[in-house]
């Protein structure tokens, strides 16, 4: 009776191998599943985890003459200029409390998966991840804007409202940031 030994190098690099594929396979589905949430004009929303390039406390902004009351201007992100919107302002709410060092408020920059354009919406504050599987879908409001995605319910009944940043990015309103 002869015994095949296999190789333990071999069992242990397809181990894992498999291993490290069923982690990305997973990470994948999480990071696709979950949505950042954000508080803005006193609402609560949710954006895709690869719609935005990251969330930094809002550094100094240069305003800009002559352009609407929502947008804020230009800032410097480590040596890139970003045009920086008020996203409650834009929306018509009360626009974001922008304060200094330790503040709630925080810039949100665009990835290059919502857009190629150098820009950031300033929210009144970050209420971290969400997962899609722990909300309901629900009716979205009357009159929303296109750039307004699914509207989703919590466990508490707290609306969330969804926004596809490479819409937003694409709205002539949002663009026409002159007087």
């Amino acid at each position: 009776m002869t015994t095949t030994v296999r190789s333990p190098r071999i069992d242990l690099q397809s181990f894992q191998q498999e291993l490290a594929n069923r982690l990305a396979a997973k990470t994948a589905a999480q990071v696709e599943s979950s949505r950042l949430g954000l508080a803005c004009g006193g609402e609560r929303f949710l954006i895709r985890l690869g719609d935005a390039a990251e969330v930094v406390a809002v550094p100094p902004i240069a305003g800009v003459p002559l352009t609407q009351s929502w947008f804020l201007g230009l800032a410097n992100v480590r040596g890139n200029l970003y045009s920086i919107v008020d996203l409650a302002a834009f929306i018509g709410r009360e626009a974001a409390l922008l304060q200094g060092t330790g503040g709630q408020s925080r810039l949100v920059l665009f990835g290059s998966r919502a857009s190629d354009l150098k820009a950031g919406i300033v929210v009144s504050g970050v209420l971290g991840l969400r997962n899609l599987a722990e909300l309901t879908p629900t009716a979205p409001e009357p009159d929303a804007p296109a750039w307004y995605g699914q509207r989703w319910l919590d466990a508490d009944g707290g609306a969330w409202q969804e926004i596809e940043l490479a819409q937003l990015v694409a709205d002539p309103a949002f663009l026409r940031v002159g007087l």
